[in-house]
């Protein structure tokens, strides 16, 4: 069977398991969530000794270390998986709920019922774990799914995939409303975005590249993000302790993640409390500096940051450093570089810290937090499909909700418009 073929028929699978799955009760979603998770659990052995495989791949063909990081199932990865499972099993399921009913004066009832999406195709790249939080998120919303890991990580995902097939042959639910895509062709890609006949939604998840090439070529709606650009914004009447902490931390705690700070922006009159104090921790965890001019001059290890440093999400132990007067420069300074991911003020000012939510438009804004914070588990959402930048469907981490749609619901007895 050739490409186009294999994926036609994966689709068309998943319209038919889409459609049972959309009738499943809690009970049976969760069942299903449960088993997958003993099975993740039973076969922790096999799935560390076939992730094994892909990390020995990734370094013989010169993966970047961080893409390395991204691509290990360690225990404690392994363990995150299933304690996302159970955590998404334990969350109220939002399929079949209805809101905002009212009484019109005709004497009907207008309201709204939240219902899946129908079949979600998932592209991504190097985390094998997306493929337990996508099955995860699909199968509670009741959404069928195509997930399409990267070729790094393909002997992850297909055991991932044997987990998952047996988690829902326990549960009674078709084994179609999971596909994990078989080949590394790319090809499979391509069709896979224009599967509009049966594919209702696509969100990639990896790099700029591949999300800018789907969100071109896909004919299908995308939920996505192209870049993290995330800031920090230090206020002149932050705390000193809070503020080192959190910009020490926002940093250095991962590097190749989405939500990692990327530019830290300092307000000018505190700039020489709290720089130097970061320089010697930043050159303690290997972070290297690009500042502006005014930053050079407090921190002797920082070289000149180049204009596209402050448009750059690196991915890796680099930090950019801008000193600016107040509040209005760095919000300035937001809106123009910003990726609309996730920025956070450090202050002690309720009333600057109102208007940095208000006015900073990104899908995550904080205060006095790490940016590390932006991320599905940490906001209670039990895992996360990804996290949009874009303003429609979903903006945020994309849990169970964002998979989800309303559709009006006309409650009656006899009625008829006069």
């Amino acid at each position: 069977m050739n490409i186009k073929d294999y994926m036609i028929s994966l689709g068309q699978q998943a319209k038919v398991a889409g459609r049972e799955l959309s009738r499943a009760d809690s009970g049976k979603k969760n069942a299903a969530l449960l088993a997958i998770a003993e099975q993740l659990a039973s076969q922790a052995d096999y799935l560390a000794k076939e992730n094994a495989k892909d990390i020995q791949a990734g370094k013989e063909k010169g993966l970047d270390p961080a893409l390395i990081d991204r691509l290990e199932l360690t225990p404690a990865r392994i363990q995150a998986m299933i304690d996302g499972l159970q955590e998404v099993a334990a969350l109220p399921d939002p399929i079949g709920a209805i809101s905002n009913l009212n009484y019109r004066p005709s004497g009907i009832q207008v309201g709204q019922m939240r219902v899946p999406l129908g079949v979600i195709g998932i592209i991504y790249e190097s985390r094998p774990n997306v493929t337990v939080d996508a099955a995860a998120l699909c199968l509670k919303s009741g959404n069928a799914c195509i997930l399409r890991g990267g070729s790094e990580s393909i002997h992850s995902n297909q055991a991932i995939a044997r987990c998952i097939e047996q988690g829902l042959t326990v549960a009674g639910l078709p084994v179609e409303s999971v596909q994990v895509v078989a080949t590394t062709d790319r090809e499979a890609v391509g069709e896979l975005i224009t599967l509009s006949a049966y594919v209702d939604v696509i969100v990639p998840r990896g790099g700029k590249s591949l999300i800018a090439r789907i969100s071109k070529e896909a004919t299908i709606p995308v939920i996505k993000h192209l870049d993290g650009i995330c800031h920090v914004y230090i206020d002149a009447t932050a705390d000193i302790e809070k503020a080192i902490n959190i910009a020490v931390n926002a940093k250095t705690h991962r590097y190749g993640v989405c939500n990692a700070m990327e530019t830290l922006l300092v307000a000018e009159s505190i700039a020489m409390q709290v720089l130097p104090e970061l320089a010697k921790k930043y050159k303690t965890a290997g972070v290297e500096l690009r500042g502006c001019l005014k930053t050079c001059s407090i921190m002797p290890d920082c070289i000149r940051a180049a204009e596209e440093d402050w448009a750059t999400e690196y991915l890796a132990p680099i930090l950019s450093i801008k000193i600016v007067a107040d509040i209005d420069e760095a919000m300035m300074h937001i809106s123009e570089f910003s990726s609309g991911h996730t920025e956070s003020i450090i202050t002690e000012n309720y009333t600057l810290a109102r208007r940095f939510l208000r006015e900073v438009d990104s899908s995550s804004v904080m205060i006095n937090a790490s940016t590390r914070f932006a991320d599905g588990f940490e906001y209670g959402l039990g895992a996360e499909i990804g996290i949009s930048t874009d303003k429609l469907h979903a903006r945020g981490p994309v849990g169970l909700e964002g998979l989800t749609s309303l559709k009006y619901i006309v409650l009656g007895d006899g009625h008829i418009r006069q």
